[in-house]
């Protein structure tokens, strides 16, 4: 539905402002839109079974992170837990601050970890960058969630989040379960990890690009808008973000 006599807005990429109606036109609109917004959620909840339903592999490393505590082992991670989530926080060592995009999606899983530990799980997040430098970066932003380092193992590249500069430019690389070749030696994404009685570790899940994009509540909440997200196509989608503290004004 569009106006003949409305202009595009500026800033709305190229979306026509939908024609006013009268609240018995609008309601029968949203009925609509509901019947199609339920069965989007339907097949969210098969999805989620079939996801749980995956089979696992077992972590056959023993990995070791530099963390506020001291060095603490992946199973040590799951701080009493049976269930770990792993946010991979963009953060190469050679960085002086975390990626802008990771640093946005921080912001809404930031205190997450307490409700998250009421049903079994722990939540932790996982740079190559030193400590030192993700503390004050954490600092910083004022955030609180365990943040740890795993610049001195193989964890993030054998999870699929960092990648050797020899290995992007001859294009051997594997990202998201394909050969493509990322911009930067280090990519965001989120583990899932599972830790058996016998505290045996397995891994039952992980996912990147826009597989994580449902975790980013500010992105949730644009997409009710009228301008939705209003990343235009004409320039990288996420130009317009900032880490919080960069916002003018």
């Amino acid at each position: 539905m569009e106006s003949d006599d409305e202009p595009t807005r500026p800033g709305m990429s190229g979306i026509r402002v939908p024609i006013v109606v009268s609240h018995d036109q609008w309601l029968n609109a949203r009925l609509q839109l509901l019947g199609e917004e339920k069965h989007v959620m339907r097949l969210r909840d098969e999805l989620s079974l079939k996801r749980r339903a995956l089979p696992w592999e077992e972590v056959e490393k023993s990995y070791v992170f530099a963390g506020a505590n001291g060095r603490e082992s992946l199973a040590q991670l799951f701080a009493g837990h049976s269930q770990l989530i792993v946010y991979h926080f963009m953060f190469a060592p050679e960085w002086q601050a975390g990626c802008k995009a990771c640093s946005f999606w921080a912001d809404s899983f930031n205190g997450s970890d307490v409700h998250l530990a009421r049903r079994d799980v722990s939540f932790v997040a996982i740079s190559r960058a030193p400590l030192y430098k993700l503390l004050a970066y954490r600092k910083r932003m004022g955030w609180q969630f365990k943040w740890v380092s795993s610049g001195n193992s193989d964890f993030n590249y054998d999870y699929g989040v960092s990648f050797h500069r020899e290995d992007i430019e001859s294009g051997r690389t594997n990202w998201n379960y394909r050969p493509q070749s990322p911009e930067n030696s280090d990519v965001t994404g989120i583990s899932v990890f599972f830790k058996n009685a016998h505290g045996r570790l397995f891994h039952s899940y992980s996912c990147f690009q826009r597989g994580i994009d449902m975790m980013n509540a500010a992105y949730q909440y644009l997409d009710l808008t009228p301008k939705g997200r209003d990343e235009l196509s004409d320039r990288p989608t996420m130009d317009w973000v900032r880490r919080r503290d960069e916002y003018a004004g």
